[in-house]
């Protein structure tokens, strides 16, 4: 039996300012990427949000990223090394606490926005960032971009991980993501992410754009929170799992090195 995750970015919101359909969403999804408050988020959204995804049953995860609130964490920056460990442990454990105190646990990690793209294409990058997660939680989940250099580290590392894939965005032949910047790199049509997330957990494999099937864990499927689609394509995707006999759950995480 197929069985896949469907995760998505939340708790973006900040104070009054709305982004997202978090209530929405939690009743569709399985897993909850839940922004940390460096690129998005505060307090009591991080408390409210968490406090949802609990009572509907739904993975918690930390979602770090830069501390880019105005480019809402999609702004690539260079930092030393020491200040990038500091940020994910900082975050990370702003999210573990926030979660015991509201009778929850934090099971996954997910690097957000321009962190996540940044450390799938270097891979010194993504293990210092990894590093520093496990250091503070030996035993949480690393979702990770399938197919980049974020699996071939946590391959290497041998914690618990979780590859994904996207259904509303694009891929280049090397399994990252095509840039937000070019033309058709977010997905919209909620009818084309069904049919091609199901083809692709079929498939047991990353189907690019252009160029040839990547054969990957595909652990989980990413909806993103914040576009106007969003939650017509989380519904539009869950059905088209579920029509094609494919159980939707939460991850189990998986260790070492994937094999097809």
């Amino acid at each position: 039996m197929t069985s896949v995750d469907l995760n998505a970015d939340m708790g973006e919101s900040f104070g009054p300012w709305i982004m997202g359909q978090d209530a929405a969403l939690l009743e569709v999804v399985t897993s909850a990427n839940i922004a940390c408050g460096f690129h998005a988020g505060d307090p009591d959204v991080m408390a409210t949000t968490m406090q949802s995804a609990r009572d509907n049953g739904v993975g918690i995860g930390a979602h770090p990223g830069f501390a880019d609130l105005q480019g809402f964490g999609r702004q690539r920056m260079k930092l030393p090394d020491r200040s990038l460990r500091h940020l994910v442990q900082y975050q990370l454990g702003a999210a573990l606490g926030m979660a015991r105190a509201c009778g929850a646990e934090v099971r996954h990690l997910k690097l957000h926005g321009a962190l996540s793209n940044m450390t799938s294409e270097d891979a010194a990058m993504a293990r210092i960032c990894y590093e520093a997660a496990l250091q503070v939680a030996p035993e949480i989940i690393v979702m990770v971009l399938a197919g980049t250099a974020q699996q071939r580290v946590v391959e290497e590392l041998g914690c618990a991980w979780a590859g994904e894939i996207f259904a509303d965005r694009a891929y280049n032949p090397d399994a990252t993501l095509v840039d937000r910047s070019q033309p058709g790199a977010v997905i919209h049509d909620a009818e084309f992410a069904a049919k091609r997330i199901v083809a692709m957990v079929e498939a047991g494999a990353i189907l690019p754009e252009v160029g040839d099937p990547i054969p990957t864990a595909v652990d989980t499927i990413c909806l993103h929170g914040d576009g106007a689609t969003a939650l017509q394509i989380a519904r539009a995707v869950r059905a088209g799992l579920e029509a094609a006999g494919i159980t939707v759950q939460k991850f189990a995480g998986r260790r070492g090195a994937y094999a097809p």
